[in-house]
């Protein structure tokens, strides 16, 4: 108390009694997967999607992450850490060479090469055949109008196109012909045979080239199952805060995914049980944590019938914590040109963000566009939905005029009580907000004041959640009930230092099914006909 020592007028500023409580954000990401370049085991926080490219780079072939977080923010998505596994150190700072380079992304050895055949000369540049086969190289215009640099190269295996670039002999493009090949292409290698001031497009013309030589014994595949980390990988240690692990240093994140899982279970570096190991770490890393839920992703390929089987007898997962979708959507490839599939969870994610900014986390995140798919893996009937739904899969359908939808908002989880989705995440919103707005009870005395003003700032908390539609009632005492008084409180638990506080609320459900019951009556008797 201050001192009053000589007549006057002061002014005291008094703390008021009233401390509002903040909702906490809902809509921050988390991806873990292989990148060819950017910080290795390290959770980087991206923004948007140019500052992802920055850090982690461009598309890479055979690789899902970039992705899914590029669907992510086309979804809505406004924030995302990014975890990259599996890299060596070479990869991690950041040169073009490392993002160029295969052997970046998958974290160990490059595989063994075969050695580049004899150059052919095109133009100003050479071509070299790095794989076995008939091939050639054929040089022909560019579809549609542009610079006269442009050409189109197309490599063919026995007379038939196998690989096609757009490409420009300027150098310094993202189009550069060597560029493209070198970040592209299987078969051929291209280099410069001429200083960059007399780089020109090369005539219209097919080259013949002369395939390597001398193959090592053992020489694997181009993508070969090495080029995948193992789940030992993806799962990390908390100590040293590498894979899920340094994931739990980060409080903002909501909802967790491992698109790239799926992309060594198709090159074969993985099976289903090492899928089943790495998705059953991320599910403990969510329940652990107790404030995000894991977006599961279904290995591809699969029928209804066969994903029924996967998930009631192959992985079997049951956890509040986890969400399943399927089938695998498929979206534009900016770096091929062409469509192709990949796993829903980074699209879906984006949903989940989007939902929450228009219409909150206590709303079910279905019956929402998935923004950037052109079409699904597979086209699900309603027949086959109603196996499904019951066991935890959320199916993603295309409907006509409507497009392709997440018509599905369900846990893995066996409890009805935590069957919804949107329950859960409104739940994990809930205990984050009174967690963090509450902080400022520790070490108050312990007494009836403390108890009513904690009573007063959760209530006018849950009060404004029953306004904005979040909550079940006509009326707050339908709502919810704060509960913090000599009986939560008795003697006993006041001597040991805790001040207990029970809080009780009725969230929606969400309409799932929606029935319209029409009969016929009679006109002017108002009786219906049976």
């Amino acid at each position: 108390m201050p001192s009053y020592l000589s007549p006057g007028v002061y002014v005291e500023e008094v703390a008021s009694g009233s401390r509002p409580i903040e909702g906490v954000g809902t809509s921050v990401a988390a991806f873990v997967g292989l990148a060819p370049t950017g910080p290795l085991n390290e959770p980087t926080l991206v923004t948007n999607w140019t500052q992802y490219v920055a850090a982690f780079g461009e598309f890479t072939d055979g690789y899902y992450l970039a992705h899914s977080v590029y669907g992510f923010f086309n979804n809505g998505g406004t924030a995302a850490y990014v975890v990259r596994v599996g890299g060596t150190a070479e990869g991690a700072d950041g040169s073009a060479e490392g993002a160029k380079s295969p052997a970046a992304v998958n974290g160990s050895a490059a595989p063994a090469a075969l050695p580049a055949g004899e150059a052919r000369q095109l133009g100003t540049f050479t071509v070299s055949a790095v794989a076995s086969g008939d091939l050639s190289v054929e040089v022909a215009d560019p579809e549609g109008e542009g610079p006269a640099e442009r050409f189109k190269l197309v490599v063919k295996d026995g007379g038939k196109p196998v690989e096609t670039f757009d490409v420009t002999a300027k150098k310094g493009g993202r189009n550069y012909v060597v560029t493209q090949v070198k970040e592209r292409s299987k078969l051929i290698t291209v280099t410069e045979a001429a200083p960059a001031a007399q780089l020109a497009r090369p005539e219209n013309q097919t080259v013949a080239l002369v395939a390597p030589t001398q193959t090592p014994a053992s020489a694997p595949p181009v993508v070969d199952a090495g080029s995948h980390p193992g789940p030992a990988t993806y799962l990390g240690d908390s100590a040293d805060r590498t894979g899920f692990g340094g994931l739990e240093a980060v409080d903002e994140v909501s909802m967790v995914a491992v698109p790239d899982l799926m992309a060594a279970y198709q090159r074969g570096a993985i099976d289903l049980e090492a899928v089943k190991a790495v998705q059953l770490g991320l599910i403990a890393h969510c329940e652990l944590m107790g404030d995000r839920v894991a977006v599961i992703d279904p290995p591809p390929g699969l029928n209804a019938r066969q994903i029924r089987v996967w998930r009631q007898e192959t992985a079997g997962y049951d956890s509040k914590y986890a969400a399943l979708y399927y089938p695998w959507i498929k979206t534009f490839d900016p770096a091929s040109g062409t469509s192709r599939l990949i796993p829903p969870s980074g699209h879906v994610a984006g949903v989940w963000a989007r939902n929450d900014a228009e219409r909150g986390v206590h709303k079910a995140p279905a019956n929402e566009v998935i923004r950037g798919a052109v079409d699904l893996e597979l086209q699900i009937t309603r027949g086959e939905q109603d196996l499904l739904n019951p066991i935890g899969v959320n199916c993603i359908r295309a409907f006509p005029g409507r497009g392709i939808r997440i018509w599905g908002a369900r846990t893995l989880s066996s409890d009805p009580a935590w069957r919804y989705l949107n329950i859960r995440r409104y739940f994990n919103y809930l205990e984050e907000s009174i967690l963090i707005g509450t902080q400022w009870v520790v070490f108050e005395p312990n007494d009836h004041n403390l108890w009513a003003r904690i009573r007063r700032n959760i209530s006018a908390f849950l009060v404004n959640e029953w306004r904005s539609g979040a909550l079940f009632g006509q009326r707050p005492e339908e709502a919810y009930y704060v509960k913090c008084d000599e009986e939560t409180n008795p003697p006993e638990s006041v001597d040991v230092g805790r001040v207990i506080c029970e809080i009780g609320i009725a969230p929606v459900k969400p309409a799932e099914f929606v029935i319209f019951r029409l009969a016929q009556f009679s006109s002017g008797s108002g009786e219906l006909q049976e």
